[in-house]
């Protein structure tokens, strides 16, 4: 089996966890890893997909869980040039963030056995799927407190689930020291560490031991896009997460993301957001005044 490719995964530092929807075809849909949680659930196409060695069909209101560095994969069967809008709903968080929920919470004890079953992945029955969808959809527009109601409730419907199924064997072991020690998952790893600095990609193909043709191929192959643009993705999520933290301007986010000059990095935000920062914080503050005061 080949080895699987490293996702980086980015939770907003004002987010306990991510929420998010994808198409198809999609760069994240490739045989990958991370050591995220993840709630994956299909809502468009059919196909197979692949959970550690477990080997299985799919189709729209397909529920899996997976464990911190599990590989997994959803294939599409669809035509060559065809685009999905929405293929899944996507749900991740991380080692620490729930941990420290069953910390301070007891109530939530329960949920250490969903946590450790999934680590070879589960598999929800289709009447779960559609009690979990509606919860799903609106944590993607949700904020504040409300977030936090719905995570608690999907939580407690997955953890009352008796007919969920586990998907790779007992046999079957997470190797994540091992994918790591591949050359384009030590390259991402380095990149995960330090894409706020100054990064050139000749020099990432030195680390990689390919030459610099070879590495271009070989990271967009495994990214789903080019060097350049990969980095300013990273960057403006990030930007994104202090934008709406409201502490720093535009000027100083600009810097601390990694970017040389303000002029590129409203060109490049407009690019992948679609507005500008400013806008972009004026909108977030804008809908954080109306969820608290429809409170």
């Amino acid at each position: 089996m080949q080895q699987p490719d490293l996702e980086l995964v980015q939770v907003r530092r004002n987010e306990s966890f991510k929420v998010w929807a994808h198409g198809y075809p999609y760069k994240t849909v490739r045989w990958h890893f991370h050591p995220e949680y993840e709630l994956h659930l299909v809502t468009a196409t059919t196909g197979t997909f692949r959970v550690g060695d477990y080997v299985g069909a799919f189709e729209p209101g397909n529920l899996v869980m997976t464990g911190p560095n599990l590989p997994h994969n959803w294939v599409s069967n669809v035509a060559p040039d065809e685009v999905i809008p929405e293929r899944c709903l996507v749900l991740q968080f991380t080692q620490e963030f729930i941990q420290g929920c069953l910390a301070l919470f007891p109530e939530l004890d329960f949920v250490a056995g969903l946590l450790d079953e999934s680590t070879h992945g589960i598999g929800f029955p289709p009447a779960t799927a559609a009690l979990v969808t509606p919860i799903l959809t609106e944590l993607l527009h949700a904020i504040g407190a409300r977030r936090i109601a719905l995570f608690v409730t999907l939580l407690n419907i997955l953890g009352q689930i008796r007919t969920r199924v586990p998907l790779a064997s007992g046999e079957f072991q997470s190797e994540p020291m091992k994918y790591m020690s591949g050359a384009m998952n030590h390259v991402l790893g380095h990149i995960r560490r330090n894409f706020t600095a100054e990064l050139h990609e000749s020099e990432l193909a030195k680390l990689s031991g390919l030459s610099p043709s070879a590495f271009s191929r070989t990271f967009r192959k495994h990214t789903g896009m080019t060097f350049v643009p990969y980095i300013n993705l990273l960057r403006i999520d990030f930007a994104c997460q202090l934008l709406v933290q409201g502490r720093k301007n535009v000027t100083e986010i600009c810097y601390e993301t990694g970017f040389n000059n303000v002029s590129n990095f409203n060109r490049q935000f407009l690019l992948l957001k679609q507005t500008t920062p400013s806008k972009f914080r004026n909108t977030h503050t804008m809908n954080a005044a109306m969820a608290a005061s429809a409170a």
